[in-house]
């Protein structure tokens, strides 16, 4: 056979395929043309003696692959392979350093799983299969499971196990720190929503405290009724006091009648009809409150036994 015939013969062959458009077999190379495969994977290729390769879909693991390159075997930790024979060192970013990343893993493996890799013509290592394990490696799962910090009483674990389990413990103690600076942020932040929430609720209210203020102007029985209703107390008469700006306010709270005089444009107290005297200092509190939290004063009153009512109201 002739070399331009060599050239032009075709085979359909199987290999994986990590990305760009280079392929590589067992001994030899060829450059993609066309269409690029959609992911990572093994697929069939159509080669030919011209070094291009035109993807033609999905592929099955050859075996010839495994039989011709050179295999490394050791434990899976995450995407890497730790292979056998490495040196146990306690600082776990030298442990992952010692690890290579492993592609086409199949997924679903068991923690601490054996398995065995190629090296490929491009260097990387490419899962074949897994392996049989060595013995100990059920025992290292357990010792896993119920956190303990070493394995050094669990008999025949080789140096690339022991590194897997060191890696695994490490891993879930920075996931579990990270979980919880997560939660702690999380709290921050419904705290922080809760303060936006009572300051919101704060503005609001203020906002209605000024909208009644101004009604109060226009139509005072209105915003009375409205500032009595807010501690559930039930607004039955107002009429002008002796002071243009003052209105004497009649209301029933708690089965019992009161009498209270009010600035009119403020809904301020003037004159809460109870005592609100300090014994101490004999200042008088009245203008302390408004028609809002007047009830509230009488409530705190009448639950200590304490109310003197100063403004008698018939009914």
């Amino acid at each position: 056979m002739v070399w331009n015939q060599l050239l032009s013969l075709e085979q359909v062959v199987s290999l994986p395929w990590t990305g760009g458009r280079v392929l590589h077999g067992i001994d030899r190379s060829w450059k993609i043309a066309g269409d690029l495969p959609p992911e990572h994977g093994w697929h069939q290729f159509s080669v030919s003696g011209s070094r291009r390769a035109s993807w033609l879909g999905a592929g099955e693991p050859e075996a010839a692959l495994g039989q011709r390159g050179k295999i490394v075997t050791g434990y899976l930790v995450e995407d890497r392979l730790i292979p056998d024979g490495v040196v146990v060192k306690e600082e776990v970013h030298e442990v992952f350093a010692q690890g290579r990343p492993a592609w086409l893993v199949e997924p679903g493996l068991d923690r601490f799983a054996r398995a065995a890799a190629v090296r490929h013509r491009d260097g990387k290592l490419i899962y074949l299969q897994q392996e049989f394990p060595l013995g100990p490696e059920g025992d290292v799962l357990e010792a896993f499971q119920d956190r303990r910090d070493s394995i050094d009483d669990i008999a025949g674990v080789t140096p690339a196990l022991h590194l897997a389990f060191l890696w695994h413990t490490w891993r879930r103690r920075l996931t579990e720190a990270e979980r919880r600076r997560l939660e702690r942020l999380a709290q921050l932040e419904e705290r922080r929503r809760e303060q936006e929430a009572r300051l919101l609720r704060f503005h609001d209210q203020a906002w209605n405290r000024a909208v009644k203020r101004g009604q109060a102007v226009i139509d005072f029985e209105t915003a009375a009724r409205d500032a009595l209703s807010v501690s559930g107390a039930e607004l039955l008469d107002e009429r002008p006091a002796r002071r243009r700006d003052e209105r004497i306010v009649q209301f029933r709270f708690r089965n019992r009648r009161f009498e209270c005089v009010v600035h009119a444009p403020t809904l301020r107290i003037v004159d809460a009809g109870i005592c609100l005297e300090d014994h101490v200092t004999g200042e008088r509190g009245d203008n302390r409150f408004t028609l809002e939290s007047l009830p509230a004063v009488l409530e705190e009153a009448i639950r200590t036994n304490r109310l003197v009512v100063f403004r008698h109201v018939d009914g």
